[in-house]
């Protein structure tokens, strides 16, 4: 049995303290919000996407990059500012961006997905699915046949990983989701994918440990780190010092800050998203789907509906831009003819950070530079989707097992 303090209570410190105490360890947690706060993990998509192979850092997206920065309402929107830091990340961000960093990086995402699902699954017996865990699938709506066809390339290359994809004309579409009208011209179907309410997932891990003893600190800020000869003694926090046996750096976008008093660089940016919900939509949809071109997220969430999307990189501000929500709320209607800007109207839009890396691949691992401290950041939109799985790797790593997924691809130590 070890002493473990984690940084960082949003969905990824969460099943970190989860395995841990599973692991028979004593678990402290430190988080700067408190209990119930507004956290990045609530207001995702609740997503869980085997699906997504792709890193942020692609060819295609580079050109959305440039582009953003004469368009307000990109879905995808870069802040010009004279920041070293984030001037380096771009550079960074644009070199990984490559058809060889996909190739490469694409079954190692396949396998943190694959045990995250199995992850849910576990969970969600255990815990009676009171976090509304759908295996449904999930469909990327196509307005335009080169979308369509984009799209079907990217089926392609995951059926190649093992992954099941299905191409679907209107009709076969249609046919998946039929109490809803669909302004579109097809879809690819993801069988394995599924979804959630995140906010009830985060509820039932809080209550868990909570029931289990574990030491949750909310509203303590970490403030600095004792550390000697490679290996860390102590968090310095706004309540005083943590001492444990190993340490585990999982605070979202503040984990660059934090890691520095270590002396370690680890680039990542805060990617800003919005979501609004819908707390009685007039049409109710069976399954998630994505908006291909606006690239917004539809997830049904027991009587609601969430819409998300965005990704704006302009630093720690969580401020909401007007024009970007409502760049969501004006697509949803171009593919959903049933739905009105109207519906819209009074709703209260939310943001949040996610923790981008420059290569759209999460830092998982232990640092070279310390014996005890583990890295679990950066996993910018993928935070749910892949948070059991972190939670489990970052369990074997503290336990000095094998990892259950290789981590090769996400050594914290890569971009120093």
């Amino acid at each position: 049995m070890r002493n473990v303090c984690i940084i960082g209570g949003g969905v990824i410190g969460l099943c970190t303290a989860w395995y841990a105490l599973r692991d028979g360890h004593r678990v402290t947690l430190i988080e700067r919000g408190p209990r119930g706060g507004d956290r990045c993990s609530l207001g995702n998509s609740g997503l869980i996407v085997p699906s997504h192979l792709e890193p942020l850092a692609s060819p295609g997206v580079t050109a959305m990059a440039l582009s953003s920065l004469f368009d307000p309402l990109s879905p995808l929107r870069l802040h010009p500012r004279l920041d070293p830091d984030y001037l380096s990340w771009c550079w960074c961000f644009w070199r990984s961006a490559t058809h060889e960093h996909v190739e490469r990086s694409a079954p190692a995402l396949l396998d943190l997905t694959f045990l995250s699902k199995r992850c849910y699954l576990e969970l969600a017996q255990a815990w009676e699915n009171r976090f509304g865990l759908h295996e449904r699938g999930c469909l990327m709506l196509c307005r335009t046949q080169s979308r369509l066809d984009s799209e079907a390339q990217g089926a392609e290359f995951a059926r190649r990983l093992g992954v099941p994809a299905e191409v679907l004309d209107a009709r076969a579409t249609a046919d998946m989701e039929p109490r809803v009208r669909m302004s579109i011209v097809g879809s690819v179907y993801y069988p394995f994918d599924a979804h959630l309410t995140p906010q009830l997932f985060v509820h039932e891990l809080e209550n868990a440990l909570a029931e289990e003893d574990v030491d949750l600190r909310w509203s303590t800020e970490a403030r600095g780190w004792r550390h000697s000869n490679g290996h860390v003694e102590a968090l310095i926090t706004d309540g005083g010092e943590v001492k444990a046996d190993e340490f585990v750096l999982a605070c979202g976008s503040w984990s660059a800050r934090t890691a520095r008093g270590l002396g370690l660089k680890l680039p990542l940016q805060a990617g800003k998203g919005y979501n609004v919900t819908m707390p009685n939509p007039r049409v109710r949809l069976g399954m998630s789907a994505i908006l291909t071109e606006a690239r917004v997220g539809v997830t049904p969430m027991g009587e609601a509906l969430r819409f998300a999307g965005t990704l704006e990189l302009a630093g720690l501000d969580t401020s909401i831009d007007p024009r970007r929500v409502q760049a969501i709320t004006d697509a949803v209607p171009a593919y959903f003819p049933d739905f009105s800007p109207a519906d819209f109207a009074n709703l209260t839009p939310w943001s949040g950070l996610r923790p981008c890396t420059p290569d759209g691949l999460p830092y998982i691992g232990r640092p070279r530079r310390y014996d005890n401290l583990v890295i679990a950041t950066g996993h910018a939109m993928m935070g749910l989707s892949l948070g059991p799985a972190t939670g489990t790797v970052v369990s074997d790593l503290i336990a000095r097992r094998t990892p259950s997924a290789p981590l090769e691809r996400f050594d914290p130590d890569r971009f120093s």
